[in-house]
Parts: structure tokens; C-alpha cells; sequence
């Protein structure tokens, strides 16, 4: 599905009907160059749409199937560029991914969307705002499309570090309770937003390095500022990553110093019965000849000894903390 497609010429939109050859040829005879925006399209509507643009085989297939890792690729005449968007639900606590897949020549730019696209529904109209960049040609613009899907990336980071916060506090109150389960959920979406997001960046590094013809002098220091925010995304997921295994150690810890507790308060409390129990064994055992059974004050003095003995075991284990 077509999203938009339009002519640019000296930075501006030109009303030149559909056709995307006609928009190219005229690109290519009067200067300028034709973004194209599609959806999620078929092998049939991909074909139909850009058949004419001899892209490489290799990369149709990538942009009809998805699942691709990001990644850059150099063909005769044509860039490839790959890179995945990220979307962070709070409430679930889950991440989805999907794709934009981005083909690069000097006259046109054509980006396929898989997953969604909510990130990039005002790119067009807010680098429209800026002629002065559009000038600079397709790779301003794929330039725009990855600053905004990196600057998505931060946000994210920064609401899983929220995420992160809220379950430590948790772990470390006085609830006796585990949040081993959630803290694994969390865990799961960190990972799979650094599996998201890491492998950009060498692809980054070529755009911003010089290792992609083509590409506007002027524009390599915006790619390299966008290189330094996706760094610190990704160093924010790992150390997002390692808090958050840490967090899970603190919690499997928390779990067995009050299951320490618990058995240390049970062992304190048969303990402070097999005193009585061990007497009243003893006298219970019902003898014929058995020193004190006839002595006139030896059930008083055998209790005394019981509350006694229970009672100084009491105050040893409350003093040690064991109860």
C-alpha cells in the first residue's frame, strides 16, 4: 500500500501527478528526487509500484519477507538500509519491533514500513517545513526517518529505566513477597529492545564515516550526532540489562534470607518445647521407683523448672534475634 509518494525539487513539493517512473524520469531530467512511502505491500504491489527501478533482487526480497536485522548494503547505483522501530507498552510491559526498510539513489528515496508506524506520521510533513534540508537530497531524508526512529529508542530506554526503578523499590520493601516472575517479563523485553537496536550501529558508522557514496559532506555530522544518541540508547539497555539481573539476584536473595528466617523462628520455637516436652516424657514414663514421685512439692518444682527452662531459651533466642 502506498502512503504517500511526491516530487522535490530545490527542497520543495512538486505537484506532478502519481506515476512513480514519470516522477523519476523528471527527477532525473529536471533535477530532484521522489520519496516514496508504502506499507507493508505485497510482492505483486511492490512490483507494480517500483518494477521499473531495477532494484536488486536480494533486497525486493528483504523488503517483501521482513525480518531483517539492521544492516546497510551497497548495490550498483542503489543503497540499502535497514534499520527496526521499537514500541514500548507500559502498561504490558512488552516491546514489539518492526522494520523500515529503506531503498537509497540519487534520485529518489523508497521506504517500505512492516509493524507500525506512529513514529514517522509527521516526518514528511516536518522535514517539508525545512527546505533547506530537502535540497540536500534522499539521504536528508533517510536522515530524518532515523533521527526520529533513535530518538524513539531513547524515549523507550528511558521508560524501561522507570520500569526498572518501580520493580527494584519493590523488591526492596518490607512486603514479604517475590517478583521473580515480573522482573523475568522485564527482563525478556530488555533484551529483545538491545537485539533491537545494537546491531544499528554499524551501519550508522558507515553513513557517518563516509563508507556510503554518495552521501552530502554538510549532512555526515547530523549522521554522526544521531550515531552518539544511538549509542547512548545502547548503553542505557545494557546497563538497563545488568541492573535488572542484578535486581532478580537481589530478589531470589531476599526470598531465601526470609525462608532463613522463617526455619531459624520454627527451629526457635521447638526448641522452646522439647524442653517441657522432655520432662513430662521423663515423669510420664510411670516407673514404680522414681526419685521425686513422692516428694510433696516435686509437680510444683517439675513446672517451675519447665517455665523456667522455657523461659531462658525465650529470652536467648529474642536476644539472638532468632525470634
Amino acid at each position: 500500500m502506498i502512503v504517500d509518494v511526491a516530487l522535490y525539487q530545490d527542497g520543495r513539493r512538486v505537484e506532478a501527478g502519481k506515476d512513480i517512473s514519470d516522477l523519476v524520469d523528471r527527477a532525473r531530467s529536471e533535477g530532484g528526487f521522489v520519496w516514496l512511502g508504502m506499507a507493508e505491500p505485497t510482492r505483486a504491489e511492490f512490483d507494480m509500484v517500483v518494477g521499473e527501478l531495477n532494484f536488486h533482487p536480494l533486497a525486493v526480497d528483504d523488503a517483501i519477507n521482513a525480518n531483517q536485522r539492521p544492516k546497510i548494503e551497497d548495490y550498483e547505483g542503489l543503497t540499502f538500509f535497514v534499520l527496526k522501530t521499537v514500541f514500548f507498552d507500559a502498561h504490558v510491559q512488552e516491546i514489539t519491533t518492526g522494520e523500515l526498510l529503506c531503498f537509497i539513489a540519487e534520485h529518489f528515496i523508497v521506504i517500505v514500513r512492516h509493524g507500525e508506524g506512529q513514529p514517522l506520521a509527521t516526518v514528511r510533513h516536518d522535514l517539508e517545513q525545512k527546505p533547506e534540508l530537502l535540497r540536500l537530497g534522499p539521504f536528508a531524508v533517510l536522515h530524518a526517518v532515523v533521527d526520529r526512529v533513535i530518538d524513539g529508542y531513547r524515549e523507550i530506554a528511558t521508560s524501561l529505566e522507570h520500569e526498572v526503578v518501580r520493580v527494584e523499590n519493590k523488591v526492596f520493601n518490607e512486603k514479604r513477597q517475590t517478583y521473580s516472575q515480573e522482573i523475568y517479563f522485564l527482563k525478556r523485553e530488555i533484551i529483545e529492545f538491545k537485539h533491537a537496536i545494537e546491531p544499528l550501529i554499524p551501519p550508522m558508522l558507515k553513513l557517518a564515516n563516509g563508507g556510503v557514496a554518495h552521501v552530502p559532506e554538510i549532512i555526515k555530522p547530523f549522521y554522526r550526532d544521531a550515531t552518539d544518541h544511538l549509542v547512548q540508547a545502547c548503553e542505557a539497555s545494557t546497563g538497563l540489562d545488568s541492573l535488572i539481573t542484578s535486581v532478580l539476584q537481589a530478589d531470589l536473595a531476599h526470598i531465601q534470607v526470609q525462608q532463613n528466617i522463617d526455619v531459624r523462628k520454627i527451629s526457635a520455637w521447638v526448641a522452646l518445647a522439647s524442653g517441657p516436652t522432655m520432662l513430662a516424657g521423663i515423669y510420664g514414663m510411670n516407673f514404680t521407683h522414681m526419685p521425686e514421685l513422692n516428694t510433696t512439692y516435686g509437680y510444683y518444682v517439675v513446672l517451675g523448672v519447665m517455665g523456667s527452662l522455657t523461659l531462658f531459651l525465650y529470652r536467648k533466642f529474642k536476644n539472638s534475634g532468632w525470634l
